[in-house]
């Protein structure tokens, strides 16, 4: 059975290590490249710390599966006038590749989405590839939709 949850913002130590393995795994090749996984390591580790600081916008939700955690989504809360209050930005889903196509991706998005309407949130926003078809119809299957805009970024 998997369980989904909020990471809370005391997690401990040891629970933002097994979520950083987590997310780490999911670079793939480069996450077996030493010493590359380690300074990637790292990163994604002081990021999630990031992310628990008490006034961050961000909140993390993990699937357990048998005490292990087997995926998890990366969130911001922002304001926007367009919608008229605030909203959500999805940053990232990821399921574990073994334990992929069993609707653990499903079962952590009405998480975020019951969380959301329980805190009053207008909407939620991602991005995903234009040819992953498996991810968008999981997308559209809860109610989601294409929202035509090209995405600008700037870096430091």
């Amino acid at each position: 059975m998997v369980h989904i949850f909020q990471l809370q913002k005391d997690a401990s130590e040891e629970t933002l290590i097994k979520l950083a393995h987590l997310l780490l795994e999911q670079q793939g090749p480069l996450a077996k490249n030493e010493p590359f996984a380690t300074d990637m390591h790292a990163q994604i580790l002081a990021t999630i710390k990031l992310a628990q600081e008490e006034h961050s916008h961000a909140h993390i939700f993990i699937a357990e599966k048998e005490q292990a955690f087997v995926g998890a989504a990366f969130l911001n809360v922002a304001i926007s006038i367009d919608k008229g209050g605030h909203y959500i930005w999805l940053n990232d889903l990821f399921v574990h590749k073994e334990h992929r196509n069993q609707g653990i991706a499903k079962k952590i998005l009405l998480k975020v989405i019951y969380w959301a309407e329980t805190k009053n949130i207008k909407g939620i926003e991602l991005e995903t590839g234009i040819n992953n078809e498996a991810t968008k119809a999981l997308y559209n299957s809860l109610g989601f939709y294409d929202i035509i805009s090209k995405r600008y970024g700037f870096g430091f």
